[in-house]
């Protein structure tokens, strides 16, 4: 049973389509593009498989690993990496979270869902953490 201070559980669904991630990507691009960022934008499957993986020709290398791992903390954990980065800040019971493995506590990996169920999650990362953000997001407004 859900109480108000409950969210819903969601479920994972099928995996996400190459036609859906080619769009997402494309205006994640976009965003990236229109500011100049050079970026590394990664999308994974509900199975958490990577299914694209987009690197700018100048994006740092480092950001290759960190945009899948925002793309995986994302989906294996159902909520935006955001969440985490906040935790780790607000110091106190947030410092727990360092003690779970291959968790990315950067802003810039959120879930794909569709119909009600994560079908992907999209990892950005080259900027600071919040412009990764939100080249995240306007990948997202395609979905």
């Amino acid at each position: 049973m859900t109480t108000p201070s409950t969210p819903p559980i969601v479920k994972y669904g099928p995996p996400i389509s190459l036609e859906l991630a080619m769009r997402i990507v494309a205006a994640a691009e976009a965003e990236a593009a229109a500011h100049g960022w050079p970026m590394v934008i990664a999308i994974v499957d509900s199975g958490c498989r990577l299914k694209i993986l987009h690197r700018h020709d100048d994006a740092q290398l480092g950001s290759i690993d960190v945009a899948q791992r925002k793309a995986e903390t994302a989906l294996k954990f159902k909520r935006p990496t955001k969440a985490f980065e906040d935790a780790l800040i607000a110091g106190g019971p947030g410092f727990r979270m360092l003690s779970v493995t291959d968790v990315c506590m950067l802003e810039g990996g959120l879930p794909i869902v569709k119909d009600g169920a994560i079908i992907g999650a999209i990892g950005v990362s080259g900027m600071t953490s919040a412009q990764d953000a939100q080249v995240a997001v306007a990948g997202l407004r395609v979905s």
